[in-house]
């Protein structure tokens, strides 16, 4: 084979270009059998010879790109300069402190971001595009980067094509092509071959290209081009995304502060200089860039980033994939979740438990799973119905279950265990059909042989499908029709009636429905119609595939319905409540009918007892859709929903809870409600059609296991196991990342302006000689924010959520990082700290001390210089232990912290415990090591000395308490309103107890 003899990533073809090829030779080209794949282990050969299918010169973490940002950023700078000036006053000793604080902060620096930037780009890879090939004749899924030539990949409605790929098999298939050719209208594709080799691209309608849209249908291709070889690989520099990453609110946030700080940084340098009179000496000048670096947190951004980055990988553990950011800041304000039912609040285990045909009336369906053992009885549980005494209707709507269906269920070969393939609906409906010896596999065998003609897709806008089906053996075409009964009524004009087919209006159909639908709703099943019609002998000389749907969709006889359970899942109710404690409304939207939204809703704990009015007859023409059913005002129906003005639905008090049968332009509809009302809205959705609901809500999720490739990459969020419980998970995430760094920012910065504070008002201590006498040295100071800055901030990043994360409001958007109370707390603590400890230093020199500040103290140690240099120790160990007690501080901005109760969970951060001790140890060490003290860092030991700065500690964690106190008294509450709190509570017992008793659900 030409394919085996491969040496380069550019396939080897002959000169016939694909679309010009049969389907026998692209797979003789390729070597592979459609009905078998690629073997795995082949696969996996391809790969390295080809490489991944992906674009080159995407953006991946570069060691040397992170190591230059860290040494070009602000701090860095000004601390070269100190080094520089060092150097040219001869100051070995400043000049290799200051180096060492340099290779210390950029070690960190770098190893925190690229951890972060290796973490993201797993992440990348996590949330890329899959697709479903045929492999070793499993159909499985894989990453799109792993598709390889030859490979059989399956494509259906919403998946973006991972590779170009030569089509057979293919059902009324439709691509989105706009992004090479530039057509506006989907392209209908067809398998046959092409003559001409130079046909145009758009023309190649047997072949479809990578990163274009399926907006209908499916079929099977074989991938005959990857990576820079297809046909987007060849423009790809106009395809390529930029590397250039946007910043979110909160780095935009930091970035304004940071120039505030480096404007007060160099207004502090102006003060230094301005109190030594301009006469700027070596000791003066190395001050002021002490003080400047002071004044600077930084490890601020560096600790921002490995928090975001520790927050997006905690998500994707807890299987919430953050694709975006600014998805992470967005949760923590979240007001509104607006989610879908199926598969998310329930479990998507559906499983056909009911049937009712017009005049033989409900028959009941027995087995759980996909397993097709079970047992379809009568009502009453009399007759057990099989194929000797099925009536012809029943066989009919068995049939159409089993056709008008594209899933498959199988049983494993290994484990013996049964699974599904396809739509949770349809492989309810073909086990169903299976229990009656009738699935699809065997409908379609040589003895029945049913051929499938045509299939006209589901699709979300009209809720139907329908497939045209003809018997080899009696040559009867039938059309077979399914979805939801006011999508089916109006293609009916008759009725199934035992043996005869009796004429009914559409209008006619639905009152008679009515009844039976509500039944099946209050049981929280989902309600679908069967009908059918056979094709006449005109129909049947016309090629299906190109008649319009609403021709062939009418005048059909309805047959029957069918009610499906999917039990809701057990995390559902308790996360429910939870969004209720935590000020955040749930709304479901469903494409489910008003009572079995209504049912469903009620026991995941959306609606109460008390939100409904009861049951109704659903025939009132008088009132609207949810009042005819007498659901109450919070289950609205899509149609009256859309036809209701922005201006009434604006007047409602409360936005419906629940809306039934809903369409993508109602989820744009809703989410446009809410924000008009102020919400921070989460959307979840799955099809190509919730796209534009999806982009609209300020953060939307995907459904990573049903959700369509068009859809994840409008999210921000990927759920991998498309549980509403994550959604709850990954906004309780949010919430702790934003006070994490609210906490260590309050830490961090409120530690700067204490050594801001300290040091310019030391600058009032001058010496015999009328110098200015420094209450820190600049190393001294460089070494205390070495201590004090990144070691706790980066603990207080870890900081888990504490048990009431969740019994707060929604954070306004608005209201930004620093807050009115961030930045009160921010000066409190930072005054406080800095005051005690300047406080401190008078205390040494002139409360205890006789007041004598020596001569040359900035410049070495002498005999006069010692009460200095104890006042400086004294400064030094007050300042430095205070902030890292305030690290503690933060773990509460306004709960208490130090009571025996809070200081036994003192233990939880060990991160911080640790940092704390160690800070510790190192500023003893700095304090008492001989040389290191006096010639290095410009102190002296201390003794009685720690008296003081021991009250001096205790008076600060007592203002903090009383700080805290004010606050709490003063400040609006951060809690639910405890009416609400005790009414969700009192729900929150009764349904507990309902459940335990089996009461919940049926």
């Amino acid at each position: 084979m030409l394919f085996k003899k491969a040496k380069s990533k550019k396939v080897v073809v002959d000169q016939k270009p694909y679309h010009c090829m049969d389907t026998d030779v692209v797979m003789r080209e390729f070597d592979v059998d459609i009905a078998t794949g690629l073997a795995t282990s082949e696969a996996e050969r391809r790969l390295t010879v080809y490489g991944p299918n992906e674009m080159r010169g995407g953006g991946r973490p570069s060691a040397l790109k992170i190591l230059f940002r860290q040494l070009a950023n602000l701090m860095t700078v000004i601390l070269i300069a100190a080094v520089a000036i060092a150097f040219a006053i001869k100051d070995w000793i400043e000049a290799g402190v200051v180096i060492g604080v340099i290779v210390f902060n950029t070690a960190i620096g770098f190893a925190q971001e690229f951890k972060a930037e290796k973490t993201m780009d797993s992440l990348r890879k996590m949330t890329s595009p899959t697709s479903r090939v045929l492999r070793s004749g499993h159909q499985i899924v894989v990453p799109t980067m792993d598709l390889v030539p030859g490979d059989i990949i399956y494509l259906e409605s919403g998946d973006v094509v991972g590779a170009d790929c030569r089509l057979f098999e293919i059902f009324n298939l439709e691509t989105d092509e706009a992004l090479l050719t530039g057509e506006a209208l989907p392209i209908a594709k067809e398998p046959e071959p092409f003559d001409d080799p130079e046909l145009p691209l758009g023309d190649r309608i047997n072949l479809s290209f990578s990163s274009t849209t399926v907006t209908k249908g499916r079929a099977k291709g074989i991938v005959y081009a990857t990576g820079m070889s297809s046909e987007v690989g060849k423009i790809a520099k106009k395809l390529m995304e930029t590397n250039k990453t946007k910043k979110t609110p909160l780095q935009k946030a930091l970035d304004r502060m940071s120039w505030l700080l480096l404007a007060i940084a160099v207004v502090s340098v102006l003060i230094v200089f301005g109190a030594n009179k301009f006469n700027i000496e070596n000791e003066v000048l190395l001050y002021a860039i002490g003080l400047a670096i002071a004044t600077i947190p930084e490890g601020l951004i560096a600790v921002v980033t490995l928090t975001m980055s520790l927050g997006v990988s905690t998500l994707a553990k807890k299987r919430a994939l953050v694709r975006r950011l600014v998805a992470l800041e967005s949760l923590g304000s979240v007001t509104n979740i607006c989610s879908d039912k199926t598969g998310t609040l329930t479990q998507s285990k559906m499983v056909l438990v009911r049937a009712w045909l017009p005049k033989e009336g409900f028959f009941r369906v027995s087995g759980l799973g996909f397993e097709p053992v079970g047992e379809v009885t009568t009502n009453k549980e009399t007759i057990t119905i099989n194929q000797d005494n099925m009536s012809a209707p029943f066989r009919r709507i068995a049939q159409g279950a089993a056709l008008c269906n594209m899933s498959e269920i199988r049983k494993d070969s290994e484990t013996g265990d049964w699974y599904g393939i396809g739509d949770p609906t349809e492989i309810a409906l073909q086990v169903f059909a299976s229990k009656l010896s009738m699935g699809k596999p065997m409908l379609t065998n040589s003895e029945n042989q049913w051929k499938l003609v045509c299939e006209y897709p589901f699709d979300s806008g009209i809720k139907r499908m329908s497939v045209v089906a003809r018997n080899m053996r009696t040559d009867e075409h039938i059309i077979f029709l399914k979805g939801a009964t006011e999508r089916v009524v109006p293609c009916c004009t008759g009725r199934q009636h035992g043996e005869s087919v009796s004429d009914i209006t559409p209008d006619e159909l639905q009152a008679y429905l009515d009844p039976q639908i509500q039944e099946m709703g209050r049981d929280g099943l989902r309600v679908l119609s069967i009908a059918f019609r056979h094709l006449t002998s005109a129909e049947k000389e016309l090629d299906m595939n190109k008649t319009n749907r609403e021709d062939v969709e009418a005048g059909m006889t309805f047959l029957g319905l069918v009610g499906i359970y999917d039990p809701p899942r057990p995390e559902s109710f308790p996360s429910v409540m939870e969004c209720y404690r935590a000020g955040i409304q749930v709304t479901m939207l469903t494409g489910d009918h008003p009572h079995t939204a209504a049912a469903i809703a009620r026991q995941v704990g959306i609606l109460q007892d008390d939100d409904s009015d009861g049951d109704g007859d659903g025939t009132t023409k008088e009132k609207s859709d949810h009042q005819a059913l007498n659901l109450g005002p919070l289950v609205m129906a899509a149609r009256e929903f859309d036809r209701m003005t922005d201006e009434e639905i604006d007047q409602l008090p409360e936005l419906p809870r629940v809306i039934a049968r809903c369409s993508p332009d109602t989820k744009v509809k809703i989410i446009e409600a809410l924000h008009r009302r102020d919400g921070m809205v989460v959307m979840s959705g799955d099809g190509v059609n919730d796209s534009p609901s999806l982009k609209l809500a300020d953060v939307g999720i995907a459904m990573g296991l049903t959700g369509s490739d068009v859809a994840k990459q409008a999210s921000e969020v990927i759920l991998t196991d498309d549980n509403f419980a994550t959604i709850v998970r990954a906004i309780r995430e949010g919430r702790r990342v934003f006070i994490n760094i609210q906490r260590f920012c309050c830490v961090l910065i409120s530690g700067n302006v204490a050594e801001l504070v300290c040091l310019l008002l030391g600058l009032a201590f001058r010496d015999n000689l009328g110098e200015t006498v420094f209450p820190l040295s600049p190393v001294a100071i460089l070494v205390n924010n070495l201590l004090t800055g990144t070691p706790p901030a980066m603990a207080l990043g870890v900081e888990k959520a504490w048990p009431t994360i969740m019994d707060e409001p929604p954070r306004s958007p608005s209201s930004g990082l620093f807050t009115w109370e961030v930045q009160g707390d921010i000066m409190f603590f930072g005054f406080g700290m800095g005051l005690l400890s300047i406080a401190n230093f008078w205390l040494v020199m002139n409360g205890f001390g006789d007041g004598h500040m020596g001569e040359g103290c900035n410049r070495e140690y002498s005999d006069s210089c010692d009460l200095v240099f104890r006042a400086r120790g004294t400064v030094f160990a007050t300042l430095t232990l205070a902030i890292l007690l305030h690290a503690y501080n933060c773990r509460r901005l306004r709960g208490p912290m130090w009571n025996w109760n809070m200081v036994k969970r003192f233990h939880e951060n060990k991160f911080l415990l640790a940092g704390v001790v160690a800070g510790t140890i190192l500023c003893i060490i700095c304090i008492y090591v001989p040389g290191l003290n006096t010639k290095v860092l410009k102190m002296k030991g201390i003794s009685w000395e720690w008296g003081i700065v021991l009250i001096t500690l205790l008076i600060f964690l007592i203002l903090s308490e009383l700080y805290k106190f004010a606050k709490r008294k003063l400040l609006k509450p951060l809690s639910v309103a405890t009416e609400e709190q005790g009414r969700l509570q009192r729900i929150w017992t009764e349904n507990t107890l309902a459940s335990s008793a089996g009461g919940l659900g049926k």
